[in-house]
């Protein structure tokens, strides 16, 4: 990790920035795929399965012996930890119910809001080099819980045209109603168009690479909603003397693990837990199983050091980390203040992984700033709010004519007069 110390506020944008492509460099490949996919159906599908993940599929969907096959590999621990976590998730995110609000907002005049499950979505589960089951439970439970119809599962297969056990495992528990072995833009291009074995769905969700965050981008073009943009992991930390080194270092190396393009940054007011937490990532480094991947995303990475906490904070709400964890002699204030942050986690036990697997807290989180505006994947996601309204003869009367004079001063009659001929009838 490069350590930079004191650097003047002008010069925060330009440290702080994601190594991430631009999306000029991405958009051309996806938009290419997708109107390939979108004339050509499954045919395209396969053949960009068969170009990036190297394996020629004739079905792409999961049969449910495959499923029953699956769930015999996976160990009674695993299956034991995944409930585990499936039981904490779908807790904190039933509290997250909320019921209908209703209000009388002048005599006679009723409005309600109701939450209503979007019917048909599509959860896209990266499979490449690391088979995230965690993230299905992050989204088919809450799905579940809200109430969706369909919920159709993506994630690439390998190179024996399978995906991961313990994914197929996950997707069973969780009510998840069809599974596809598709992956990258054109499994988001399919989800947007719908193919002979793909659902054209409403609403996608769930992480990727930075083609499947270009590609979730431009599926919005075509009238598909999607939970955020969520591309590269990054994870910042703020750590002070009173923090422990090495569960810092494990905890920039838990990050920067996922992929060459992560971002882990930490940033301090002791120069002495710097130095001591560069150490521990060097000598953590070296046993992980993925260190050339970790390695490259640490050569992406910063140490800054800081005068004081407000300066700390200030750089961070400018960061705006889809991780952040606060381990400092102050963390209330860091807490009460911070602004812009997907997920939170506090204190010397309270590590990153946690909220990556079975706390109960989703996983699924804005990157690259956008914390500064989307909110993580919640129950909330998976619903729409409908407003309605029932309005008396005394409430026509009661706040009738304010709406006639509002719709005259804009020049619009009709709406005027949607009004004036109930209220006439009234007289």
């Amino acid at each position: 990790m490069k350590t930079i110390l004191n650097p003047l506020k002008k010069e925060w944008k330009k440290i702080l920035e994601r190594p991430t492509k631009t999306v000029d460099d991405i958009e051309k490949t996806v938009n290419q795929i997708f109107d390939d996919v979108k004339r050509n159906g499954d045919p395209a599908v396969h053949k960009y399965t068969a170009l990036f993940d190297g394996v020629s599929l004739v079905n792409t969907v999961v049969s449910e012996q495959e499923v029953k096959e699956a769930i015999g590999f996976v160990s009674e621990e695993l299956k034991e930890a995944i409930q585990l976590a499936k039981a904490n998730i779908t807790k904190f995110h039933t509290a997250q119910k909320t019921e209908k609000i209703h209000v009388e907002t002048a005599e006679g005049v009723s409005c309600w809001q109701e939450k209503r499950p979007i019917n048909k979505v599509g959860l896209y589960i990266p499979g490449g080099t690391a088979p995230l089951f965690s993230t299905v439970l992050m989204l088919a439970v809450p799905a579940q819980i809200a109430g969706c119809k369909e919920i159709v599962l993506c994630s690439p297969p390998n190179k024996e045209g399978k995906i991961h056990p313990a994914i197929l495992y996950t997707a069973n528990l969780c009510g998840v109603t069809k599974i596809i072995k598709v992956g990258g833009i054109q499994a988001i291009a399919g989800y947007t168009f719908g193919t002979e074995t793909i659902p054209q769905v409403y609403k996608i969700f769930g992480p990727g690479n930075q083609f499947v965050t270009v590609a979730k981008q431009l599926a919005t073009k075509h009238g598909v909603a999607i939970d955020m943009p969520a591309g590269p992991s990054e994870l910042l930390v703020v750590a002070d003397d009173t923090a422990n080194a090495s569960y810092v270092a494990s905890d920039l190396l838990s990050q920067a693990e996922h992929g060459a393009d992560s971002q882990v940054i930490l940033v301090s007011t002791s120069k002495n837990l710097i130095d001591e937490v560069s150490s521990e990532i060097q000598k953590q480094l070296l046993a992980l199983p993925r260190v050339e991947i970790a390695t490259k995303a640490i050569d992406n990475s910063k140490s800054i050091l800081v005068e004081n906490d407000e300066e700390a904070l200030d750089l961070i709400n400018e960061y705006g980390p889809e991780h952040f964890i606060v381990c400092t002699n102050n963390n209330d204030y860091f807490i009460d203040n911070i602004e812009n942050a997907g997920s939170v986690f506090i204190g010397n036990y309270t590590p990153e992984s946690a909220g990556d697997y079975a706390s109960g807290t989703n996983h699924t989180l804005p990157t690259n700033g956008f914390s500064k505006a989307y909110s993580g994947v919640n129950l909330d996601s998976f619903t729409k709010s409908i407003t309605f309204q029932e309005i008396s003869k005394k409430g026509i009367q009661t706040i009738g004519n304010a709406i006639e004079l509002m719709a005259e001063a804009e020049g619009l009659q009709a709406h005027k007069n949607a009004v004036s001929i109930r209220l006439k009838d009234l007289k």
